[in-house]
């Protein structure tokens, strides 16, 4: 190697790293002065569900942990989540317009329909905030008091059954296609708009539905409905005298919501990872209220956060393609 060679390599190397010196030093000073105006936190969801309300208790405690900078929730539903999720997908990535999005818009849909976005290229993982079971629920007209009793009740009335979801393709709807077919029962899906669905199974015109715990903790508790059994792997912090349906007899059934933040593919690493610390931060503040509400407080890294949604996945394409929601859309 010649002396010129030799001194065009090490100058090369020298630049690199002078370039990454640089740009680290540039990711750390903003960091250090982010956030210095409002953050949007997008919901694709309307104003009162239980993405909104977990964005909003977010948004109220962060500004005493980032200099009393203002979070504001802002409501973009449609198409399933799809809608504000595409909003941010496009938006700069800066750290001031991040996601609060959920099981659906995030690994569930991309199954379901060709979508402007890929979630796990397009958006960078903040932090998992919360796993939100859903619960199987029955009117109390039924007679049915545990799980044993409604799988007795399920196979002797194998093809008469209906259950209630709030869509084609919903959490809801998938969560109860996974049961039947882990029971070998059949059973007639009725989709609703949101909020009809739980109307019906309270009126006795459907025979069962699943719903986040949030969404049905009111009539549990009032007697209205009587719960059976929680979709996720282990029994929710909010109601810990329901069983899981996994403990019930079918191991390894794992179903439900959960919601995140992330934010648009590109947003510097610094400013990621002190969105999770800070979140990680007010965890505390927020587990009873979480708890009440229905919700199970998780947190932990981004690398968690995106392995999970890795999992959840292929997870739902598999339920996807076994229930024929793609073309019943």
């Amino acid at each position: 190697m010649t002396h010129s060679t030799f001194k065009r390599i090490a100058t090369t190397v020298a630049l690199g790293v002078v370039t990454a010196s640089t740009a680290l030093f540039a990711q750390a000073q903003t960091a250090a002065t982010y956030p210095d105006r409002p953050v949007k936190i997008m919901v694709g969801f309307t104003a009162g569900g239980t993405t909104d309300v977990i964005a909003r208790a977010i948004a109220n405690e962060l500004p005493s942990r980032m200099k009393g900078a203002n979070f504001i929730v802002e409501n973009k539903p449609g198409a399933g989540g799809n809608i504000g999720t595409a909003d941010i997908v496009k938006a700069a990535p800066d750290g001031y317009s991040i996601l609060m999005a959920s099981v659906g818009p995030l690994t569930i849909n991309p199954s379901l329909q060709k979508l402007a976005y890929d979630p796990m290229k397009d958006l960078v993982p903040i932090i998992l905030v919360a796993d939100v079971p859903n619960v199987l629920v029955v009117n109390p007209e039924k007679g049915i008091k545990n799980f044993k009793e409604f799988e007795a009740y399920a196979k002797a009335n194998s093809g008469k059954l209906n259950y209630a979801s709030t869509g084609v393709g919903t959490s809801a709807h998938l969560s109860s296609f996974m049961l039947m077919q882990r029971m070998g029962i059949d059973a007639q899906h009725i989709p609703y708009k949101g909020a009809e669905a739980l109307n019906d199974l309270l009126a006795g015109r459907t025979d069962f539905m699943f719903a986040t715990i949030p969404s049905v903790i009111a009539p549990i508790k009032s007697g209205k409905l009587i719960p059976i059994a929680v979709s996720s792997l282990e029994r929710s912090r909010s109601m810990p005298e329901v069983p899981t349906i996994a403990e019930s007899g079918f191991p390894g059934y794992s179903s439900g919501s959960w919601f995140g933040l992330l934010a648009p593919k590109g947003t510097p690493q610094a400013i990621v990872d002190k969105l999770n610390a800070e979140v990680n931060a007010i965890m505390p503040n927020l587990e009873q209220r979480f708890i009440v509400a229905g919700a199970d407080p998780v947190g932990k890294t981004p690398a968690f956060f995106g392995e999970f949604m890795a999992k959840e996945t292929a997870k739902w394409k598999k339920v996807v393609e076994d229930s024929n929601a793609a073309s019943k859309q």
